[in-house]
């Protein structure tokens, strides 16, 4: 039986990983702190408590941060910024979805936090949508 690969790196290429395991869930949160990490609506960030991750290059570029006093974390790369997976405390792995280079199967399993939701966000259904850059910005 082959074990699932999911591989993943940031903006500029610096950092590469993989992830060998299968995703539990994959959550939108939308927490006032996913915004503040993100600078968007919400964080979409897949979770495995079995997966196992394996830094390929760049692990050096990974810097961490955890909010004083809570559980909440993030990784990204110290060159561009990017959102990178990063293992909890309780050994949950958390990675962000957007990190990702190779497709994977699930679909998000639920919106949560969303009392905190930014009062914009359910007005964007409404909003008109271009595939690339609109010519006027």
């Amino acid at each position: 039986m082959t074990m699932t690969e999911h591989a993943g790196s940031c903006l500029c290429g610096a950092a590469k990983f993989v992830v060998h395991g299968d995703f539990d869930s994959f959550y939108l949160c939308h927490c006032q702190r996913c915004q503040k990490d993100t600078g968007s609506a919400h964080g979409a960030n897949l979770f495995s408590q079995s997966a196992t991750l394996t830094w390929l290059a760049g692990v050096d570029q990974v810097t961490s941060f955890t909010l004083p006093g809570t559980r909440h974390s993030r990784s990204f790369c110290s060159r561009c910024g990017s959102a990178l997976p990063g293992v909890q405390s309780a050994g949950l792995l958390v990675v962000p979805a957007g990190c990702l280079d190779t497709p994977h199967p699930l679909w998000p399993t639920a919106h949560i936090f969303t009392s905190s939701k930014a009062a914009w966000d359910s007005l964007c259904d409404d909003v008109p949508a271009f595939e690339g850059l609109p010519t006027r910005v």
